[in-house]
C-alpha cells in the first residue's frame, strides 16, 4: 500500500502535501463561511465564487499542460506554491482586518485558479518523474490519501476555529503551510529524479496535444465521464454548506464534520485504491461512476443530519475511487513527452467545467432547494457513466462482429 514512500524525494513530496493541503481545506471552508456571511447565504454568490475559481481552469488549462511539458517541473511547482501562498495571506488580512467584501473573495478566488491552471497538471505529471512508471499508480493514489487525509482534519479544524476566533485567521494558516511544500521540493535530491527531456518551444504544441487526445478513443471516454461528473456531480463546497446551513439549519462547525465525513469515505477509497496492482479498466470507472451518483442521489434524500453523514463515506469513497482510476489510467496510456498536455486537458474537463456546474447547482438550490441540487448532481453522474458504458461497448462489439463477419464471407 505505501511502496512509493520508499522513495526519498516522493516522502518529501507527500510530507509537504499533507500540511498544505490541510491549510488549503481549512481555507475552502472558511472561504465558503465567509462568503455565505458577507452574502447572507445566498447560494448563487457560493456558485459564483467556487465557479471563478476554477474560470481559469476552463480558460486557460490547455495552456497549463503545455508549460508542464516545456519547463522544469520541479520549478514551476515551487513559483505556483509562492503564488497561492501569497494570495492567501491577502485574503487573511482583508478578512482579519474587517476589510473584506465579496468582490474581493471573487477577485482571490480567480487568481487562486489561475495559479492552479499550472500547478495541476504540473503536479500530476511531476509524480512520474519522482517514483517512475512502475509504482506510478501507487503514488496517485497515496497523493489521494494525502489529499483527503488533509480533507479530512483541514474542514473539522477550520470550523472549531471558525467558531472560536472567525476566518481570517485560518486564511493565515494556510498561507505558512506553503512552506512545506516548497521545503520538500529544495530539499529533493536531483540526482534521483526521472524527469522528462523539456518539450522545446515551437508553434503548434497545443494543438499537437488536442489531435493525440482526438485519436484515442480510451482517452476520450474518460475524459468524458470526468467532465460530467466533475461539471454536476462534485460540487460539494456547494451542496454540502448549503445543506449544513440551509436544511439542516448548523453552524460552521457541523459543516466542517460532514466536509469531514465525505473526505473520510475518500481517504479509504485511496487506501483501497493504493492496493490495487494491475492497471486499472474502464469497466471499473463506469461502474464506480454509477455507484457515485446513486449514492449522491441516496444522501440528497436523507431525512436527518446524521444520516446525511453516514451516507457522505460511502459517497466519498466511490468518488476517489472513480477519480483515482482514471488519472491512473490516463497518465500510464500517454507517451512522456505529451503527459503534460494529456494532463492539462484531463484537468480542464475535470475541474473546468466547474464554472459551469458550481453557479447551476448553486441556482438549482436557490430555486428549487438543496437537497434537488443535488439529486440531479448524482443524476447526471449516473447517467453519463452508464452512457459510456454503452459507447465502450459498441467499440468492443464492433471489431468482434467485423471478424464474424469476414469469417462468414470466407464460408
Amino acid at each position: 500500500m505505501f511502496r512509493s514512500l520508499r522513495n526519498r524525494n516522493y516522502r518529501l513530496f507527500a510530507a509537504g502535501q499533507v500540511v498544505s493541503n490541510t491549510g488549503t481545506w481549512m481555507q475552502r471552508i472558511a472561504q465558503d463561511w465567509l462568503v455565505l456571511e458577507l452574502a447572507h447565504g445566498s447560494g448563487t454568490a457560493l456558485g459564483i465564487t467556487t465557479g471563478l475559481q476554477f474560470l481559469p481552469m476552463l480558460l486557460f488549462g490547455l495552456w497549463g499542460g503545455v508549460i508542464a511539458d516545456r519547463y522544469p517541473k520541479r520549478r514551476v511547482l515551487a513559483m505556483t506554491q509562492v503564488a497561492m501562498g501569497l494570495l492567501a495571506l491577502v485574503l487573511g488580512v482583508l478578512a482579519v482586518t474587517g476589510m473584506a467584501q465579496v468582490w474581493h473573495v471573487y477577485m482571490l478566488a480567480f487568481g487562486l485558479g489561475l495559479a492552479t491552471v499550472v500547478d495541476n497538471p504540473t503536479r500530476q505529471s511531476f509524480v512520474v518523474e519522482m517514483v517512475g512508471r512502475r509504482d506510478l499508480p501507487n503514488a496517485i493514489a497515496l497523493n489521494s490519501a494525502t489529499f483527503n487525509g488533509a480533507r479530512l482534519l483541514g474542514p473539522a479544524v477550520a470550523g472549531v476555529l471558525i467558531a472560536a476566533i472567525g476566518t481570517g485567521p485560518v486564511f493565515l494558516v494556510n498561507a505558512a503551510s506553503f512552506a512545506a511544500v516548497l521545503f520538500g521540493l529544495y530539499a529533493m535530491r536531483t540526482g534521483e529524479l526521472y524527469p522528462a527531456a523539456p518539450v522545446k518551444r515551437a508553434k503548434g504544441q497545443l494543438r499537437e496535444g488536442l489531435r493525440y487526445v482526438r485519436g484515442r478513443r480510451d482517452l476520450l471516454l474518460v475524459m468524458i465521464l470526468i467532465g460530467f461528473i466533475g461539471m454536476f456531480g462534485m460540487n460539494f463546497s456547494t451542496t454540502v454548506a448549503l445543506i449544513a446551513k440551509e436544511v439542516f439549519k448548523t453552524d460552521a462547525s457541523a459543516f466542517g464534520l460532514a466536509s469531514s465525513m465525505l473526505a473520510l469515505g475518500a481517504f479509504s477509497g485511496a487506501l483501497l485504491a493504493a492496493r490495487r496492482v494491475a492497471r486499472p479498466r474502464l469497466r471499473l470507472l463506469v461502474a464506480m461512476g454509477v455507484l457515485f451518483g446513486v449514492l449522491e442521489v441516496a444522501a440528497g434524500l436523507m431525512p436527518t443530519y446524521w444520516s446525511f453523514l453516514v451516507l457522505l463515506v460511502p459517497t466519498g469513497m466511490a468518488m476517489m475511487t472513480l477519480t483515482t482510476a482514471a488519472n491512473s489510467t490516463v497518465q500510464l496510456g500517454v507517451a512522456p513527452e505529451m503527459r503534460g498536455r494529456v494532463m492539462g486537458l484531463y484537468m480542464l474537463v475535470f475541474l473546468g467545467t466547474n464554472p459551469i456546474g458550481a453557479p447551476t447547482v448553486g441556482w438549482l438550490a436557490e430555486q428549487f432547494g438543496a437537497r434537488t441540487a443535488i439529486v440531479l448532481g448524482g443524476l447526471i453522474s449516473a447517467l453519463a457513466a452508464l452512457a459510456v458504458g454503452v459507447l465502450a461497448a459498441r467499440g468492443s462489439i464492433r471489431p468482434a462482429l467485423a471478424q464474424i463477419r469476414r469469417r462468414t464471407a470466407r464460408r
